[in-house]
């Protein structure tokens, strides 16, 4: 939060940003220098750069920008070989056998891992503390998930996790979740603010949960 393109190319042009894991090394005095960078928005971006840090290992694989991984194959091949190290050393048959990889996603991972220049990447972002936790690998088929097959759109704010980390909930456990709400969707999880998503789940007759309604439905 607060890294958008003018700081990021005024990062880069002033030398300060070569590579990605160089976002992890800047200092308060780094960004003051950069212009229109005051203190507080810079010790801002400081705290939002650390807590990045801590993510999950299907954020990590999508954030890589591997050509045709999406959120949805990330999450695939993380809950299909739970650590970073397995994917990276899986062939093309190991990676086929994840569901929705194919021949040409397969052969985009292993040419992405095989080069050294990723590899040492990965290494230097790691190396900067950026952590997660590995899975318990899965191999059951995604429609054998208690979600499987409904799709969830979520509109509104949590306060118990971030929109992203309900989003991961859901589709671990198989659903897909949408930004719009049609004759399609399964259900809604609403919180305060939400606006005309709920509108349309409520025209449609839809299922609506609150926040303690989906986190009983994530434990149960």
């Amino acid at each position: 939060d607060g890294l958008g393109d003018k700081i990021i190319d005024a990062l880069v042009d002033a030398g300060l940003v070569r590579k990605a894991a160089d976002i992890f090394g800047l200092t308060l005095e780094n960004l003051v220098s950069l212009p229109r960078m005051a203190e507080k928005s810079g010790k801002n971006l400081l705290l939002a750069i650390d807590k990045g840090r801590i993510t999950t290992l299907q954020r990590f694989i999508y954030a890589l920008g591997i050509r045709d991984v999406g959120e949805a194959t990330a999450l695939a091949l993380a809950r299909h070989f739970g650590s970073l190290d397995a994917l990276m050393q899986a062939d093309s048959q190991a990676l086929e056998s994840v569901p929705d990889v194919g021949p040409i996603v397969a052969s985009r991972l292993t040419t992405f891992f095989a080069a050294e220049e990723n590899r040492l990447a990965v290494t230097a972002l790691r190396a900067t503390g950026i952590t997660w936790n590995d899975l318990v690998p899965v191999r059951e088929a995604v429609d054998m998930l208690p979600l499987a097959g409904q799709t969830w759109v979520l509109t509104g704010t949590l306060e118990s996790m971030s929109r992203d980390d309900a989003k991961a909930r859901l589709q671990a456990l198989g659903a897909k979740v949408a930004g719009s709400v049609s004759a399609k969707t399964y259900g809604v999880i609403a919180g305060p603010g939400a606006g005309s998503k709920l509108d349309k789940a409520h025209e449609l007759g839809l299922p609506i949960l609150d926040e303690a309604g989906f986190l009983k439905l994530i434990e149960r």
